[in-house]
């Protein structure tokens, strides 16, 4: 009886997270702030796309806890830019481009990448893509 007790509470659980609705990820960091700002160049869709590229980096960063990430707005897509994405990968041919910037706490005890126990503020996050594809990082930090 336990069982089934157990297993009717994470189905009732599972169901009521999907019934959210929620865009964000479950990932290691699900409490996540995100800024969408206002685009007239990208949806909300190829916004997500790209903060869920972002995230999967992230998440790689062991004891490092994400607090929010924001869309630097349109002005950061030009096509100086997207030369720059172009000359970060050598044969590239990169039509668009999309920057992020993001908060977050690095690790209490640091093992070298981070200062110990510090808030990262506006850290930069660089993507690109060709032809709507898919979202590309090439680059981040200050």
């Amino acid at each position: 009886m336990k069982k089934i007790t157990f297993l009717a509470a994470a189905l009732v659980s599972i169901l009521a997270l999907t019934a959210c609705g929620t865009s964000e990820t479950n990932t290691a960091t699900p409490d996540v702030s995100i800024d969408y700002g206002s685009s007239e160049i990208y949806s909300k869709e190829d916004m997500d796309e790209a903060v869920s590229v972002i995230r999967e980096e992230f998440d790689t960063w062991e004891g490092c806890e994400l607090h929010s990430i924001a869309y630097a707005g349109d002005e950061c897509v030009t096509e100086e830019n997207i030369s720059w994405m172009n000359e970060l990968h050598e044969g590239a041919n990169f039509d668009q481009c999309i920057e992020f910037l993001s908060n977050f706490h690095s690790p209490k005890k640091s093992q070298g990448a981070w200062q110990e126990d510090m808030e990262y503020e506006n850290w930069g996050w660089w993507l690109a893509r060709s032809e709507g594809g898919d979202w590309q990082l090439l680059t981040w930090g200050y």
